[in-house]
């Protein structure tokens, strides 16, 4: 376990730290409220041990914006305990109105000291635990489950803040839909189970192409997501006209380029894709729009023969 010890005296950092060192724990030292917070955030300790008089930023403010930074992040809780020479009630209560967990006189005896180590370990592997369970699910949850794109849910959740971001500074915003042709005669001739593994290697495409988007800078925080059934959706923010035709191409050539046979794809003998893509130089208005214009142009992809893209 890492703790971070912060007190402006070298003396009771230099006795209480080697006591934790002999106790196998890990230090990372700091020697005011201010800059424990910055190593705070540098290390992300699973215990913090803090002083509450100190020059600079006393320990209370410190635990309050130590417990500011971990409002911004997902299942954040590090346990704080203040090191003090007076346990007074007012200390108490004062400690744990900001943000305090427990406090420990800076003489108390190694016994003491130790039994509560045990317990603070344990707490911080029961909270890590908890983080990671929390973390799984919450990426179950965004996860379409066959094919391990975000699924509509979750592009539904991102949109409209991919969509105000883009609209704040006046960038542009691309989209575009993605339908497999004939997939239902693919799933009649060849089965379900075919066509699950069908999804999947698309979605593995897609998933590539929406990351080297996001590499090359084509798009900002490209996201691909199965839309439902076969369709599918990439949300290409602050793509340009020429970033979107680009991202559309490949869609298309990666799928085909992908030869799985598809008897029932008259015209190409193997599994396609159809494209429909919309673009503003500017997001501003609505996004309904958006999506009809895409969805229009998926249907004309459709009817001028399909494995084609058609954009605006």
């Amino acid at each position: 376990m890492r703790i971070l010890l912060v007190d402006d005296s070298r003396s009771v950092t230099a006795m209480i730290g080697a006591r934790l060192v002999e106790l196998g724990y890990r230090l990372v030292v700091a020697e005011n409220g201010k800059v424990a917070v910055e190593r705070f955030q540098e290390t992300s300790p699973d215990l913090v041990l803090m002083d509450i008089e100190m020059p600079v930023m006393n320990g209370f403010e410190a635990a309050q914006r130590i417990r500011a930074v971990e409002a911004t992040q997902r299942w954040a809780w590090t346990p704080v305990i203040f090191l003090t020479g007076s346990d007074t009630p007012e200390n108490l209560v004062t400690a744990i109105e900001a943000g305090g967990d427990d406090f420990i006189a800076k003489s108390a005896p190694e016994a003491v000291l130790q039994a509560k180590m045990k317990a603070m370990t344990r707490i911080a592997a029961l909270r890590a635990q908890l983080s990671r369970a929390n973390l799984k699910l919450e990426a179950q949850a965004s996860q379409d489950g066959l094919t391990g794109l975000f699924n509509r849910r979750y592009m539904d959740q991102h949109l409209d803040r991919l969509w105000d971001d883009a609209s704040k500074s006046g960038a542009p915003f691309g989209l575009l839909m993605v339908d497999v042709d004939n997939f239902k005669r693919f799933n009649d001739h060849y089965g379900h189970l075919a066509g699950d593994d069908c999804l999947r290697a698309i979605a593995g495409v897609l998933a590539q192409i929406a990351d080297k988007a996001n590499l090359a800078g084509i798009a900002r925080d490209a996201i691909a997501a199965r839309y439902g059934g076969e369709e599918f959706a990439l949300l290409l923010p602050r793509c340009t006209q020429e970033g979107l035709a680009a991202v559309a191409r490949r869609v298309v050539e990666g799928v085909h380029g992908l030869s799985i046979p598809h008897s029932a794809n008259e015209a190409w003998g193997v599994v396609t894709l159809s494209v429909g893509g919309a673009h503003l130089p500017r997001a501003d208005g609505k996004l309904g729009p958006l999506f009809r214009d895409a969805d229009a142009r998926l249907y004309r992809a459709k009817t001028c023969g399909r494995n084609r893209a058609e954009l605006g």
